[in-house]
């Protein structure tokens, strides 16, 4: 499949797996992984496609960086028991725009969509193939 399509798939649900993380079943987990996920110290990812959210000049926003949020992209203070390590990065936008906000947590210009997303899915399907071939 072309990049192209790979796209096309996505946007139409194809690679739902993708798109969302699954979350992790207590009863399926070990105890030593379930403390790893419920104190992390790196993000987690929320979402593979950043989030569009229209924003007012002068007010105060909270972007999770943890990816623990249930309100996301915005933080709900979930970090301070699943990532009291990771703290959401506060912005006041200058006018009111509609903004990519990036939900993967990879970005390199937090809290704005840079594209990393990609990256990050592409890594899932080359997962995805290689589970195929074991």
């Amino acid at each position: 499949m072309n990049s192209s399509g790979f796209v096309v798939a996505l946007w139409r649900g194809c690679t739902r797996d993708l798109i969302r993380p699954q979350p992790l079943s207590p009863l399926s987990a070990s105890s030593s992984m379930m403390q790893s996920v419920l104190m992390s110290t790196q993000p987690v990812s929320a979402a593979r496609l950043p989030y569009r959210v229209k924003v007012s000049a002068g007010k105060r926003y909270a972007w999770c960086a943890c990816g623990h949020s249930k309100k996301q992209p915005f933080c709900d203070g979930a970090h301070r028991t699943a990532a009291p390590t990771i703290s959401p990065l506060r912005f006041t936008p200058d006018k009111d725009r509609t903004l990519m906000l990036c939900a993967c947590k990879q970005t390199k210009n937090a809290p704005y969509c840079d594209g990393s997303h990609l990256k990050v899915i592409f890594q899932d399907l080359v997962k995805s193939v290689k589970g195929v071939f074991k």
